[in-house]
């Protein structure tokens, strides 16, 4: 990375977003109206809350205009109906008439954001009557160039970032990682050498491996990128700066909202990740500062704006709602062998610095895998916390079964199989297990025999238990 792109990295990281708030400021005080800037994703990057009467019109607070606030966000739905107006093409204000069918109470007019003929956002205004006259528009438009080039500036700077990164990820032991994790640390600057994590998302949804968002997009984010996940799939890698390396919550805020995205805005898998998310960051970090902070952010999808107190009741709210992972904590080993969800996300170990960045990874990877794997760990799983999945999913594919569990993997076995495991999870203590299973003693005496006869161990015998108990952690892999 040359020196102007490193000046743009470290221009983009700090001052980008106070930058795009003054700049939407300025037109909110140039038109007399409250104005709203969003990528040409429909994501929120800021906006301006003009003193006027108009504020106090609930007719300026309609559906869209409050979602887009809330949630940092637009609906596919919201986002085909305004680009039918022509907004990806225009180098001109817009103007969109008020359609209270749509949820747009009020008139919009929507200045594009372009940087050397490409609309790179939108900027949003409230029209009115009387609105904005042409002269007022054409100095606002000017303005919206020079947002323009700083969203260029920033997704340039951002790329060179998710290269450094991605070389940091995939260089061979030796000279090579070597150098790659000096050029990221060149890259990065100051912020280097304070406590980093990474967050590993899986599998991504997408088909283009420069498909990642802006790290402006994702708290606490530094720099992100693709890297291949399976055979045709991806998963995204993110940097994470925390504040200590003994509290991972801005980790865990990351990867909530990444999944959001991943699982889809407002879905009902979605709200179950961040409601379950919001419960493991109190249960695991409860004196840590940022707990309350991350379970409004993780309980209401995203939501900018709110309180902390406002976050977590959204957060109670939505906990009865979500369906992915429904086993839970407490039912998750009895779910039988298929994956536990869609999509996860694995937290690595924080260490300080950048030289062990390439093991930070391998953590993460194994966290999302065991997220995946296991619906107890599900939707977000730290490395630190998956206990023998530590080192099954360290095991070349080649291992993934041992023969002696074949039969007992068998789909006519599967509940077999089942009791199995949950009769090692449970230390071997039969009145633990068949409550948990709820069958009688004698039912699981009938079991465990019938699986001691299909694989030839000896549950008595404590290396053949641990053969069995490994080889069935290791089959959800």
């Amino acid at each position: 990375m040359g020196e102007n792109a490193r000046v743009k990295a470290d221009a983009a990281s700090f001052g980008s977003m106070g930058d795009y708030q003054e700049l939407v400021d300025e037109i909110s005080e140039l038109l007399g109206v409250p104005a709203t800037l969003e990528n040409r994703d429909f994501e929120l990057i800021a906006f301006g809350a003009y003193d006027s009467d108009d504020e106090l019109d609930p007719s300026a607070l309609d559906p869209v205009r409050t979602r887009s606030i809330l949630t940092r966000r637009s609906t596919a739905a919201v986002r085909t109906w305004f680009e039918g107006f022509g907004i990806t093409r225009a180098s001109g204000p817009v103007r969109i008439p008020p359609t209270p069918e749509a949820g747009v109470y009020r008139g919009r007019i929507c200045l594009p954001v372009r940087h050397r003929g490409v609309v790179l956002g939108y900027v949003w205004l409230l029209d009115g009557d009387p609105g904005p006259t042409d002269a007022q528009l054409a100095a606002a438009l000017r303005v919206a160039d020079r947002i323009g080039a700083l969203l260029a500036d920033e997704a340039e700077a951002g790329a060179g970032l998710s290269r450094e990164l991605r070389a940091v990820l995939t260089a061979e032991r030796g000279w090579q990682r070597d150098m790659a994790v000096a050029d990221l640390r060149t890259a990065l600057g100051p912020r280097a050498d304070g406590p980093h994590t990474l967050v590993c998302v899986a599998p991504w949804p997408s088909a283009d491996p420069d498909d990642a968002p802006a790290p402006r997009t994702v708290p606490h984010a530094t720099a992100l990128c693709t890297l291949p996940w399976g055979p045709t799939g991806l998963t995204l890698a993110v940097l994470v700066r925390l504040r200590t390396t003994a509290v991972p919550t801005p980790a865990l805020t990351a990867a909530a909202r990444l999944l959001r995205d991943a699982e889809g805005a407002g879905g009902a898998k979605a709200r179950g990740a961040g409601a379950r998310t919001a419960a493991a960051v109190a249960a695991r970090h409860p004196g840590s500062a940022g707990a309350a902070g991350t379970a409004g952010v993780a309980g209401t999808a995203g939501v900018a704006g709110t309180s902390d107190a406002t976050g977590a009741a959204g957060a109670a709210r939505v906990a009865g709602t979500g369906v992915a992972g429904a086993a839970g904590a407490g039912t998750g080993r009895v779910a039988g062998f298929a994956a536990g969800a869609r999509c996860a996300a694995g937290i690595g170990e924080p260490r300080t610095g950048l030289a062990e960045l390439a093991t930070v990874w391998q953590e993460a990877r194994a966290a999302a895998r065991a997220a995946l794997a296991e619906p107890r760990f599900a939707p977000i799983a730290e490395w630190g916390r998956i206990g023998p999945y530590r080192l099954l999913t360290a095991l070349p594919p080649e291992a993934a079964h041992d023969p002696v569990a074949g039969p007992l993997l068998s789909p006519a076995h599967r509940e077999l199989a089942r009791t199995a495991e949950v009769y090692l999870d449970c230390a071997g203590q039969a009145g633990r297990t068949a409550a948990e299973l709820g069958i009688h003693r004698q039912t699981l005496y009938y079991r465990l025999s019938r699986v001691e006869q299909l694989t030839g161990l000896d549950l008595d015998d404590g290396e053949d238990r641990l053969l069995l108990h490994m080889t069935l952690k290791r089959a959800r892999l």
